[in-house]
């Protein structure tokens, strides 16, 4: 696990961002699994900037919130199209975003599961993390081989989303979400994380023990994962001097 503290959260996503980008001119026929959300936001805007090619490009959405209709502003289908799909030359049969209006939940799910397989799997993992550790949809005490199912939100996470949608009681109750055994699979997880207010969360996910009680710990269990973060974000890790000597210390060729 690679620890990447920049002074704000621009500066980190510009450290995201070239990490994708590599990817794309490396493997222009690369799989990505993409987040939604506040944290996500302008790694999206600058990907655009960079005028990447994407033409090759298959992407997998994390989520997807049950019952909202695919136009509402709040969906991810919606955010997806608004804030990247549509900017950039990706061929709309490559786009798959969980559907939360299908008619049979768990087909649909195991079907995603086999869409990602057929695909040969997930080059890179965009993830956010919640305030209680959670990653994708998978809250505390998910199983940390779970696969892409319906998940009841928490009453933390839909009191955090509540600003998206006017008021808690709008919030949906249900997602589909892919698991974290899913998550697992992806060759490399890329995690952003800004403010304060993901400190905690933090610093139990990549210096705590590994729990279900914070899943987003999981990932010290994998091969590559980089995690970016602001200074806030950053400011309960006992080893921040450490992680960022090693940054800047990195030999020419694994800088981004």
């Amino acid at each position: 696990m690679e620890i990447i503290i920049q002074p704000t959260p621009a500066a980190a996503t510009d450290v995201a961002a070239r990490i994708i980008a590599r990817l794309l001119r490396e493997k222009p026929d690369a799989v990505l699994g993409l987040a939604t959300g506040s944290t996500p936001l302008r790694l999206y805007q600058v990907l655009v900037d960079m005028n990447l090619d994407w033409s090759g490009v298959t992407t997998f959405n994390l989520d997807e919130y049950i019952g909202l209709p695919r136009e509402h502003s709040q969906s991810y289908h919606s955010f997806m199209w608004e804030n990247l799909f549509r900017h950039v030359n990706i061929k709309r049969e490559n786009v798959h975003i969980p559907d939360g209006n299908a008619a049979d939940i768990p087909a649909f799910c195991a079907a995603y599961e086999a869409a990602i397989h057929a695909a040969g799997g997930i080059d890179l993992q965009v993830l956010g993390i919640g305030t209680d550790g959670h990653i994708g949809f998978n809250e505390p005490t998910s199983s940390l081989a779970s696969r892409t199912r319906i998940k009841t939100l928490a009453p933390r996470t839909r009191k955090d989303n509540a600003r998206f949608f006017g008021s808690e009681e709008a919030v949906p109750h249900h997602v589909i979400t892919m698991g974290i055994g899913t998550i697992m699979e992806a060759r490399l997880n890329l995690l952003l994380g800004f403010g304060s207010s993901k400190a905690s969360a933090i610093a139990e996910a990549v210096e705590g023990p590994i729990t279900s009680l914070n899943p987003a710990s999981i990932l010290q269990m994998h091969p590559v994962v980089k995690v970016c973060l602001d200074e806030p974000a950053a400011s309960l890790l006992q080893r921040a001097d450490y992680y960022r000597w090693v940054y800047a210390n990195k030999p020419a060729w694994q800088t981004f």
